[in-house]
């Protein structure tokens, strides 16, 4: 009878044990309870020379910051945590949390897109680099909040610094203040607020509880096991739910350790430093390992099994297959056992390569709305072209599938986000009798695995898992009064599988000839001032977000019966005349 059922019903009987945590302090005080005298963090000090930090010591600094958020007056306030991977960040994101509301921000955005989410989100205080601050702080004029507090996480001599906020904070709890131990949090309120993009008249914040995030781990960890002994190498960053989730919270749940990579170049001295098993990757990091691991490959071995193209290890004899395993894995600093890959589908071969090479590469598929895992692969059934299975507690369909099976994925469980911040309307349009309704095609197999095909809504996804909303982009190319009408798309080039911004302008002919003073514009001049505007827009962006070509067109998008330009049909063709 078992092998009757799909392969979606017998994981449920596999699934591993987990403790029902519903809030993050009921997770910190469980997991310090449990792994007190463990190591949570491996981190360098100024020097270089690596340290470790207890699970007891994180939560006493935890609890340090959060009496002294708690002091400032700031309890059920909205706090933001900004900056790149580090230590501080993971106390700061706890401690504002749990007093009140978490507002992770994308480092990479501009300052006024980071001053906005600040406004929009009513922020009281900003925990962050001091780089990420100081930019806000020389645009203080635009924060609508004049008593906003500025907490830098590395400068020592600011009274509200990172270090003098725990050092006072811990005074104030070693003297009796214990408000912090008696805060009680509703697992279903809001407590996490993410904006995932980026334009002053387009931020859309997701509204997430702390319900939504623990249900996420405990999926997570009943179909991937997490062992004490696993340090986990954080390399994406931390305010996008991915990583926060499944590279930080998961690991504190499980009682493993976590290291944060120094920035994209030090990849390989870290792995070789702090030894992980654990890697959270996009697939573009995952493709230049593989590509590393081939060309060593092909310049160690012996002439004879070299290749010019392609993967020499399958024709290899026994013996040094053994031998290209234990090189491989040492370079990946010894102890590595498995890839998480997420945010963009991972190219099945190289996965079916890892796993040869007996590195396991779990991929899955999410999104912020949904804390962010939907489906995976386990530690009990895999499939190299596949998103996976779904995970515990939570269900998918098709909604609407064609003659193919291919249609909207819709999402149901306890990961499901509160809504859209300050947003009924889209919250209503997108969560439908407690369904939520991806944007995202696929089709589901006989055995429940999942197969992502395409988008149905219009955000674009770059080869290393980045979300890039047209939306925002065309935000700031209409903002331009010299530009009547753009469309953003995401385009291929033949030699590439990269994905690049492309932007199809309709220029304001009129404000043009105005601006050369009553002359109508040559082809030159005209390309020569919208190359201009795109480079201003540029200049406002991540580097990631850049326009990288554009188009000019001589007719205006045909629109809908609402005055929306079309994203199909004859719109969506990338008009390549003018493009330089």
């Amino acid at each position: 009878m078992k092998q009757n059922l799909p392969i979606s019903e017998q994981l449920k009987k596999k699934y591993h044990k987990t403790d029902e945590v519903t809030n993050f302090k009921e997770m910190l005080y469980r997991s310090c309870d449990i792994y007190r005298s463990r190591t949570a963090f491996k981190l360098k000090d100024e020097n270089g020379n690596i340290f470790t930090v207890s699970y007891a010591q994180f939560k006493s600094d935890i609890v340090s910051l959060g009496t002294s958020l708690i002091e400032k007056g700031f309890l059920n306030k909205r706090i933001a945590v900004i900056g790149k991977n580090s230590y501080s960040w993971c106390v700061s994101y706890l401690a504002a949390s749990i007093v009140g509301v978490v507002v992770p921000i994308d480092k990479e955005l501009h300052t006024d897109d980071v001053i906005n989410f600040m406004n929009v989100s009513q922020t009281v205080c900003i925990l962050g680099d001091s780089k990420n601050l100081d930019n806000v702080l020389n645009n203080i004029e635009k924060i609508e909040n004049p008593d906003t507090v500025f907490v830098p996480f590395d400068k020592k001599e600011d009274k509200n610094s990172f270090n003098n906020l725990i050092s006072s904070g811990k005074t104030s709890y070693e003297n009796g203040k214990t408000d912090f131990d008696a805060i009680e949090i509703n697992p279903d309120e809001l407590r996490i607020l993410l904006f995932t993009s980026g334009t002053t008249g387009n931020a859309k914040g997701v509204c997430l509880s702390q319900r939504n995030i623990c249900s996420n781990i405990l999926s997570t960890y009943g179909i991937v096991k997490v062992k004490r002994s696993d340090l986990f190498f954080s390399i994406l960053p931390l305010h996008h739910t991915y990583e926060c989730t499944l590279g930080f919270l998961l690991p504190i749940y499980s009682g493993a350790s976590i290291a944060h990579c120094e920035g994209l170049r030090y990849i390989t001295k870290n792995l070789n430093e702090f030894h992980p098993s654990v890697i959270l990757c996009v697939p573009l990091l995952l493709e230049n390992v593989h590509k590393n691991i081939v060309k060593n490959m092909n310049k160690s071995l012996p002439e004879k099994y070299k290749k010019d193209e392609g993967n020499p290890f399958y024709d290899l004899p026994f013996y040094l297959k053994k031998i290209v395993k234990t090189k491989v894995k040492n370079t990946l600093g010894g102890r590595l056992r498995v890839f998480i890959v997420g945010a963009a589908a991972a190219n099945p071969e190289i996965v079916a390569d890892f796993k040869d090479l007996n590195l396991m590469t779990l991929q899955g598929y999410g999104l912020t709305e949904c804390a962010p895992l939907v489906a995976g692969n386990t530690d009990f059934f895999q499939k190299d072209d596949s998103a996976g299975l779904p995970i515990p507690n939570v269900e998918y369909k098709i909604d609407n599938p064609n003659s193919e099976g291919v249609g909207e994925i819709i999402v149901k469980g306890p990961n499901v986000m509160l809504g859209y911040y300050e947003d009924d309307e889209k919250t209503r349009q997108t969560i439908v009798n407690g369904w939520f309704h991806t944007g995202d095609l696929g089709k589901i197999d006989e055995n429940g695995y999942l197969y992502i095909t395409g988008r149905c809504k219009s955000v674009i996804v770059t080869k290393n898992g980045k979300n890039i909303y047209p939306e925002e982009v065309e935000y700031y190319l209409n903002d331009n009064p010299l530009i009547s009408e753009s469309l953003v798309l995401g385009i291929h080039k033949d030699d590439d599988d990269e994905t690049y911004i492309n932007a199809q302008i309709y220029p304001n002919f009129e404000a043009i000839t105005e601006y050369l003073k009553g002359s109508v514009p040559t082809k030159e001049e005209l390309w020569k001032i919208i190359a201009d505007s795109v480079s201003n827009v540029n200049k406002k962006l991540p580097n990631y977000k850049h326009i990288k070509s554009f188009g000019i067109r001589n007719e205006e998008f045909e629109k809908t019966t609402t005055q929306k330009i079309k994203r199909y049909g004859n719109n969506m063709k990338v008009n390549e005349n003018d493009d330089k």
